[in-house]
């Protein structure tokens, strides 16, 4: 290919071994303290050897290795191109008439390698491999991961309102509905409880009063139970915790929809549909720095290009966690939230590259 020789390539081997070696090695470490934490859970419950590996630690990987993927992003480039500062490699190819710009181009294209593998795997391969894995802690572990919710008020269906105070066990108390057009409360119904029937696969409603609401009169009625049809099922009142990562995006949107239209706090879920592109987005924005830190010989040699690195990797991380707490507190928008760090750190690499290309 003109357009990338020799040099290219050999910058993007070394990149993305860097990378690769860097995340394996991480990943190794993970496991072995994940195994010495679990361990006596595996052995005291018998867990099967086959499901451990396949279901838990198979998913285990990938999880990991995008959530690592930022940082050892910018380890790996730091780590490679300060070696080769030091090695005079960065001099020898300026020298022979390769612009600083030309330069970046293996480091660019290696970005969006990484960047594309991140992508795919947080919105279609890492959601489902974490719905096994929690069904598999869920099974054999029964970590605290699911819960259900208290003083619920949502909407089921357009028009249509429930709530209810404390929902355990299928059975919600206490319970009212109400139904209302061109915005007047035109059906109200109150009971001590609601309760689910596995049998018949509808709500049973107990010692409930009714009032309908007409233009010129209103009925009212009471009962002892009756067995009805809502659009909701247990489902919709358990809360798993990070329920939103087992997602693929096309599905995260429609449960997005859904949760709009019910009425339910779907910050958290917002806040993942945005990570997952800002998150391969920030693999170019830590590229540039990184490169364009290390490019420089500086006092101190590669252990001040890492520290420098590992300073500015840290504080990116730092930043993305205090923007998401405003995001979940409702101060902060989470498109704000998420995307504020990535364009702080875009305007640091400008500058910074601005400054290695003199």
């Amino acid at each position: 290919m003109k357009w990338y020789k020799t040099i290219d390539f050999y910058i993007t081997w070394k990149y993305l071994g860097t990378f690769f070696y860097a995340i394996a090695l991480i990943l190794s470490i993970a496991i072995v303290f994940d195994i010495s934490e679990n361990l006596d859970e595996f052995l005291s419950k018998e867990i099967p050897t086959k499901d451990i590996i396949v279901d838990y630690y198979l998913n285990f990987i990938p999880y990991f290795a995008n959530l690592f993927s930022p940082l050892f992003t910018f380890i790996a480039v730091i780590y490679f191109t300060s070696k080769m500062a030091y090695n005079t490699e960065i001099i020898a190819i300026l020298s022979s008439g390769v612009s600083f710009s030309r330069f970046m181009r293996p480091y660019l294209v290696s970005a969006l390698i990484i960047g594309i593998f991140s992508f795919l795997l947080g919105n279609f391969i890492i959601p489902p491999a974490n719905k096994t894995m929690i069904g598999f802690r869920q099974k054999y572990i029964k970590s605290n991961t699911v819960s259900t919710e208290q003083n619920i008020h949502r909407q089921i269906e357009p028009g249509v309102y429930i709530y209810m105070k404390s929902f355990n066990n299928n059975v919600g108390r206490p319970f009212t509905l109400e139904k209302f057009e061109d915005g007047k409360l035109k059906e109200k119904l109150t009971a001590r409880s609601i309760s689910w029937k596995e049998e018949t696969q509808k709500w049973v409603i107990n010692n409930y009063s009714k009032r309908v609401i007409y233009d010129d009169h209103e009925d009212l009625s009471k009962g002892y139970q009756i067995d009805t049809t809502l659009s909701m099922t247990p489902q919709d009142f358990v809360v798993m915790k990070n329920e939103m990562e087992t997602y693929t995006t096309p599905d995260l949107l429609k449960e997005i929809k859904l949760m709009k239209m019910r009425g339910i706090n779907y910050v958290e879920w917002e806040l993942e549909k945005h990570r997952r592109i800002a998150n391969p987005f920030s693999t170019f924005i830590l590229t540039v720095i990184g490169m364009s830190l290390a490019s420089r010989k500086i006092k101190g040699g590669l252990g001040l290009h890492l520290g420098l690195g590992l300073l500015l990797a840290f504080s990116y991380i730092l930043f993305m966690q205090i923007s998401t707490v405003f995001a979940i507190s409702g101060s902060t928008p989470p498109f704000v939230a998420i995307w504020i760090p990535n364009l702080c750190y875009a305007v640091i690499a400008f500058f910074v590259y601005r400054w290695a290309a003199k």
